[in-house]
């Protein structure tokens, strides 16, 4: 039995293993330095860092279980301008991160399907997200969940860039 609930203060290490696990399976090859790798993980989903952005009021998260086991998550930002959108009556979705083994199940769907829902009930017109554009299965993803490409920018880790696209949805 799967289960997507909002994610409280208690989950916050089973979001920073997520956070850590998920985005190795994804990214972890296209790292040219593995330190590079091994300090963003430390850093972005340091067991700290998690616990306050849950705090944050301008953040939202969700957990997917599978039975007790958590097996994804996802994070929206209430009130994120996007520097390719006009409007500041935006939010963004920041993450959604599944294991592997549980691709198949469409949990990522429906984690959006939750966050899409949360963002549609506040004043904001557009949901805006960023993608590594060499993560296809993700931008076919949300090509197919409605979302159009918007920009481009690129992202630093470590010493290593990496182009990503920014792209959105209309929501009210």
């Amino acid at each position: 039995m799967e289960q997507i609930r909002l994610a409280t203060l208690q989950d916050a290490e089973n979001i920073a293993q997520l956070g850590k696990t998920t985005f190795k399976e994804a990214f972890g090859t296209f790292f040219d330095a593995p330190e590079n790798l091994k300090t963003y993980l430390e850093t972005t989903f340091n067991l700290n860092k998690i616990e306050q952005s849950l705090q944050k009021e301008n953040n939202v998260y969700w957990i997917a279980l599978v039975g007790e086991k958590p097996v994804g998550y996802a994070k929206l930002k209430l009130r994120s301008p996007s520097p390719f959108l006009e409007t500041d009556k935006v939010s963004q979705l920041q993450k959604i991160y599944v294991l592997q083994d549980f691709l198949s199940m469409k949990i990522g769907k429906r984690l959006q399907d939750a966050l899409i829902a949360r963002a549609q009930q506040t004043q904001n017109k557009q949901l805006w997200l960023s993608v590594w554009n060499g993560n296809k299965r993700a931008i076919r993803f949300y090509e197919k969940n409605d979302f159009k490409i918007i920009g481009n920018h690129q992202f630093t880790i470590g010493e290593q860039s990496f182009d990503f696209t920014a792209m959105s949805k209309a929501i009210g």
